[in-house]
């Protein structure tokens, strides 16, 4: 079994605290693993055109195309963005948009596989979690665990951080604050966070490898979008 993990910030390595807990999850799982980081890439979102309704294979010629083949043959997903304005980013929102694709005509090519969702955000990456799962849930693709936590928002290396007046250091750390190491937050300097990564890698593992049913994944997850569906009518 192959876990394909989705970094989408853009990020350096080194600087994004997505990419260390979406690596950290998938390190976790003790299993074949491929992690991809969107920095760098062209992927735009769904434009409605329908040109995949025949196939199930999206026309737009972008990144999007080469990534297609690994979501296909993976039999899990570690996903994870950063927090925009209360949101999740715009690539890694594009790039699940385009899961569209995979659903005319009752395509199953998604159906029934496990994912864990990952969020990261200058003070919380809750609303990019619960993002993400919903984008499992219309594809019938069972969030196992979601892994949230703070990290450095831009404002801490923009370079004017101690002296914006509406920046992010001022409102977590008050007026007049100097940026240390110290004080920068670190998905890294969190042994709690680092460990809740490592326990949903171990968490998603456990799944793949105790009799994975897809069939009965996919039922259940059909009935939670179902059940979703009927709060709005």
């Amino acid at each position: 079994m192959k876990i394909l993990g989705i970094a989408g910030s853009t990020r350096k390595e080194d600087q994004s605290g997505v990419y260390k807990l979406v690596e950290a999850t998938l390190k976790a799982t003790n299993m074949d693993y491929e992690l991809v980081h969107l920095r760098g890439k062209k992927i735009g979102g769904c434009i409605a055109c329908l040109g995949c309704v025949e196939d199930n294979v999206c026309v737009l010629k972008d990144d999007m195309a080469e990534l297609r083949e690994k979501i296909v043959e993976a039999d899990a997903y570690v996903i994870g963005a950063p927090n925009y304005y209360s949101t999740m980013n715009a690539i890694t929102h594009a790039l699940l948009e385009r899961f569209y694709q995979f659903r005319h005509r009752e395509g199953d090519t998604l159906w029934g596989k496990l994912g864990v969702a990952v969020g990261v955000g200058g003070s919380s990456g809750a609303v990019c979690t619960t993002e993400i799962e919903r984008f499992f849930m219309y594809n019938f693709i069972e969030t196992v665990a979601k892994v949230d936590g703070q990290h450095a928002a831009s404002c801490f290396i923009c370079g004017y951080g101690e002296t914006c007046g509406v920046g992010a250091v001022r409102m977590l750390l008050g007026e007049g604050v100097k940026i240390t190491a110290e004080n920068t937050p670190s998905v890294a300097k969190n042994p709690a966070l680092m460990e809740e990564a490592k326990n949903a890698g171990v968490a998603l593992a456990a799944r793949l490898m105790d009799n994975h049913d897809r069939r009965a994944v996919t039922e259940r997850m059909q009935a939670t979008l179902m059940a979703e569906f009927a709060k709005t009518t």
